[in-house]
């Protein structure tokens, strides 16, 4: 799942032909497709595509909302599904156009259906953790080993935070993530949206506000491979794409990414077709080539995040499938919760509490 802050941008390819060309407009996250699956897309099909970026599921729900996006295919996370389709905002599939639906994962479909019943309107598209990312050395120094990260008490411990704060912590500026984490930590239903839970939540948050260096969406990225903080909450295809840099800069940084034993968040990016899409065919042959396996295993590789393509695991690099940290063992997946969606109450609630965490007041 990616959040990167970013202003929403439009890049067409091929415009000399694109006028002339069938087209199908397309918003993703950033950072989340290989460098040559577009072009790969209109070299098969001859359709044009247009790649937007959006920036958070907030403001693709509202760009949905309005039933005018002007986009065929968008990517929402899956706990924002019920509201959408409950709004009638996005269509249901007609899977006669999808001869490649049956690669998909069909446990990963069952999950998804708490979000999308029968799942009638949508497609996995890479499904992510979230959890605690490392620099192994400066833990070592400080702990002795990285046993510590194996737990959210690393982090929600304060004084263990405390000795972390010398050298940088970063959490995601993302409520969504961080406060069910937090309300498991602390024994309670990580989906509760009791205000006294969520005020303990907000006491534990308040108790290590003053050890976190900084709450972002994409920043700890850098930061992590570069060697400027030590631990950060995020994503694992964020932290892998850490992992990887520093190795290609060969900067003396070694990373890790820990699944708490406390269990954590799992969430699926989901594709979906929006109520107005003005190329529906388009559309369907998009959605068809991104259920191909071999497209999916690419994008996968490019991007260090699993998919929901059961039939791309052949074609994942190995070094990439056999990573506990991308495609976590049974036991792992067992820990996991899938994020879910919030009521209107416990949305201001929620976005009140984390108000006043960003702000330490």
């Amino acid at each position: 799942m990616k959040r990167t802050c970013m202003a929403v941008l439009s890049a067409a390819l091929f415009s000399l032909t694109a006028q002339a060309a069938e087209s199908v407009n397309i918003a993703n996250w950033s950072g989340y497709i290989a460098d040559d699956t577009l072009a790969e897309f209109a070299r098969r099909t001859g359709i044009q595509p247009t790649y937007d970026l959006i920036d958070s599921n907030e403001t693709t729900e509202a760009k949905l909302m309005t039933g005018g996006s002007g986009y065929d295919l968008v990517s929402p996370s899956n706990h924002f599904l019920p509201r959408l389709i409950k709004a009638g905002a996005i269509q249901a599939l007609d899977r006669s156009k999808l001869p490649n639906w049956n690669n998909l994962d069909p446990k990963l479909m069952q999950l998804l259906q708490a979000s999308d019943p029968g799942n009638r309107h949508a497609i996995p598209y890479m499904w992510v953790t979230t959890g605690i990312g490392y620099n192994v050395d400066k833990i070592k120094a400080i702990f002795g080993d990285t046993d510590v990260t194996q737990s959210w008490q690393l982090l929600f411990n304060p004084e263990n935070i405390r000795k972390l704060s010398a050298c940088g912590v970063a959490f995601l500026d993302n409520p969504t993530q961080v406060l069910p984490i937090t309300l498991k930590v602390l024994g309670l239903d990580p989906h509760s949206e009791r205000p006294e839970d969520l005020k303990h939540a907000e006491a534990a948050l308040m108790a290590i506000r003053p050890s976190i260096s900084y709450f972002h969406q994409s920043k700890y990225v850098s930061d992590l491979a570069n060697g400027n903080i030590c631990v950060a909450i995020g994503f694992s295809g964020d932290v892998l794409q850490a992992m990887n840099s520093a190795q290609q800069a060969n900067n003396g940084v070694h990373l890790g990414y820990s699944i708490p034993r406390e269990g954590s968040t799992v969430a699926v990016d989901m594709v979906v077709i929006p109520k107005a899409a003005p190329h529906l065919d388009a559309a369907y042959a998009y959605l068809n080539y991104l259920l191909d396996p071999q497209v999916m295993a690419h994008i996968s590789n490019a991007v260090k995040y699993p998919n929901g393509n059961a039939a791309s695991l052949p074609y994942v690099d190995p070094a990439l499938r056999d990573n506990p940290a991308v495609y976590p063992p049974q036991a792992v997946l067992d820990t996991l919760f899938p994020i879910q969606t919030l009521s209107p109450a416990g949305m201001r609630l929620s976005t009140r509490l984390w108000t006043r965490v960003i702000s330490g007041k």
